[in-house]
């Protein structure tokens, strides 16, 4: 065993694997209805195998730490920046009651419990699981007229009271958003998630659906009034289906050619289910040949970049495009800056509108060169794109401004957060290029949250020792207390006063609650990436009122 503890010390990237292979099987672990989750797993894995002296270089937890961030905000890009036009003001005010309530309750459980300054600011940012605050209340300390020495002791306190408390309340937080907080909401936090992700038209189901839009069966051609017409004379006759192919004799034949269609075909239809069981009282009984009915189709979305179909209704494209193939293309949906919107032929089609088309392959390729650019599914994902958005993410979380001493900026994470918001919306609207496929995404999201918070864990397991052999349990449940009080205010006007989805407004309370784990566990809980919705404007906004709050709890505490 000695000969592993060594190892992993040596090596703690063996033990960031180790603590990841513990922690996703323990969150996957479930009593009755109660599972801990993934992300509190993870965190106190973390926190014991950290007993061993495992510290991770900060580097190395930024970098997971903005890879996942950049993950979140590519997801969630289009519907951010649709719900902020409606939103904005209302989350700012919902994100100042949230850290106000947090911070009244740091400074009066500091006052009940009789703590100094230095315990009160710990208190408030392992509370609040916000490193601003430790940082600003450290660097303050010696401006609220403390001698050298006193001012040393605080500032030592103020680190202890952060350990100790901070570690409970991360696990808690998360915990509680994920499991209790959608109970005490009375939802279905997944169920009402799909419901609003199919009302915003976001939702992409996986796998094959029961549903088919436009299906494709073979008829013996029987009615005699039919018998004798092209093609496309037989279309005309068909109330919205199509005749692609058909079978004469031994001989399978294209319905391109304008050759008179005998008695007794075999025709291939394709259309919508209600325009095929129509023409079967048109057509003749349906029949089973599979050598006519197998033929590749596909099923396409074409980027709009061609200025020639830009400014062309619906009804215009389908006459005179899809139409130079005999209507054997259909329309399927029409997509617009990421979002859905009714194809209806008076609709006129914009660049960068999104048409998904289905048809045979080989028409569907020659009228995707006609409109555009195809957008095909792919499994590699533009990593130039995502690294580039981050720098520039992170350079402009970078900038800070000093206000009054305190000093005031966005952070490399919430820089990286906002690049994957925009990346995300360039994405949805222009399709051309920044493809990441759904499970690489994944991947980013839950390997760079995780091993983040594996890096908090190693990182403050020492000090969690320490504090809790000076102060006790008693701080740990006050930090539970400074943890547990916003969320419930955040509940209870999130709910009454701003009427916010659940699956919004609990990743409001993490966004302002400045808690990204949290949501990383309700997107888990939701099986949703909706949460992300209400997070990244409360958690930008909070992490500046953190940052103030580290200066007035001293203030406040003298």
């Amino acid at each position: 065993m000695q000969v592993l503890f060594d190892a992993l010390r040596q090596h703690p990237e063996i033990a960031l694997f180790l603590t990841l292979a513990i922690g996703f099987w323990v969150g996957s672990l479930k009593l009755g209805s109660f599972s801990l989750g993934v992300v509190p797993s993870t965190l106190i894995v973390a926190l014991l195998i950290g007993q061993l002296g495992i510290t991770m270089p900060g580097f190395m937890q930024q970098t997971l730490f903005l890879s996942f961030l950049f993950a979140i905000g590519y997801s969630v890009g289009p519907q951010f920046f649709a719900s902020l036009k409606k939103d904005a003001l209302p989350q700012v005010a919902f994100t100042l009651i949230v850290c106000a309530s947090g911070f009244v309750t740091a400074w009066a459980v500091a006052k009940v419990m009789g703590y100094g300054p230095g315990i009160a600011a710990g208190l408030l940012g392992g509370g609040y699981t916000n490193s601003g605050t430790l940082g600003v209340a450290s660097s303050n300390i010696d401006q609220i007229g403390l001698d050298a020495q006193e001012a040393a002791a605080q500032a030592a306190l103020i680190g202890v009271a952060y350990a100790v408390t901070l570690p409970f309340s991360g696990v808690f937080t998360a915990w509680f958003l994920a499991s209790a907080a959608p109970k005490l909401l009375r939802v279905d936090l997944p169920k009402v998630s799909k419901e609003l992700e199919a009302k915003m038209g976001t939702h992409v189901e996986v796998g094959e659906q029961a549903y088919q839009p436009v299906v494709t069966r073979a008829y013996r051609l029987a009615n005699a009034a039919l018998v004798g017409r092209t093609p496309r004379e037989l279309n005309a006759a068909l109330q919205g289906a199509v005749l692609t192919r058909y079978r004469e004799g031994t001989n399978i034949v294209d319905a391109d050619v304008p050759a008179a269609v005998p008695q007794g075909a075999t025709l291939v239809l394709s259309g919508s289910p209600h325009a095929l069981i129509a023409a079967k009282e048109t057509i003749g009984p349906e029949v089973e040949d599979n050598e006519l009915l197998t033929y590749p189709t596909e099923k396409l979305d074409i980027v709009v970049t061609n200025r020639k179909a830009v400014g062309q209704t619906v009804q215009d494209l389908e006459q005179l495009e899809l139409g130079r193939y005999g209507r054997r293309l259909f329309l399927m949906h029409v997509t617009r800056d990421g979002q859905p919107i009714p194809a209806t032929p008076a609709l006129k089609i914009e660049r960068w509108d999104v048409l998904t088309i289905r048809g045979a392959r080989s028409y569907v390729d020659d009228l995707a060169k006609s409109l555009g650019e195809a957008d095909r599914p792919t499994s590699s994902s533009d990593i130039a794109f995502m690294a580039v958005g981050i720098v520039i993410g992170a350079l402009v979380g970078l900038i800070t401004f000093h206000v009054g001493g305190v000093p005031l900026g966005l952070s490399t994470g919430v820089g990286a957060l906002l690049a994957g918001l925009v990346c995300g919306y360039l994405r949805a609207k222009y399709r051309t290029f920044g493809g990441i496929p759904t499970p690489a995404l994944w991947v980013f999201n839950n390997v760079g949250l995780n091993g983040f918070i594996a890096g908090i864990g190693f990182n403050a397991a020492a000090g969690l020792v320490e504090g809790l052999k000076a102060y006790g349990i008693g701080l740990v449940v006050t930090g539970l207390v400074v943890s547990v009080v916003p969320m419930i205010v955040g509940l209870l006007v999130g709910k009454h006063a701003f009427k916010f989805h659940p699956a919004v407004l609990l990743g409001a309370i993490a966004g302002a609650r400045t808690f990204s784990p949290a949501l990383g566990a309700l997107q888990q809980a939701a099986k949703s990436t909706l949460p992300a919705v209400g997070y990244t404007l409360p958690f930008a906004l909070g992490r500046i009122i953190c940052a103030v709050n580290g200066i007035l709890i001293l203030l406040v505490m003298k």
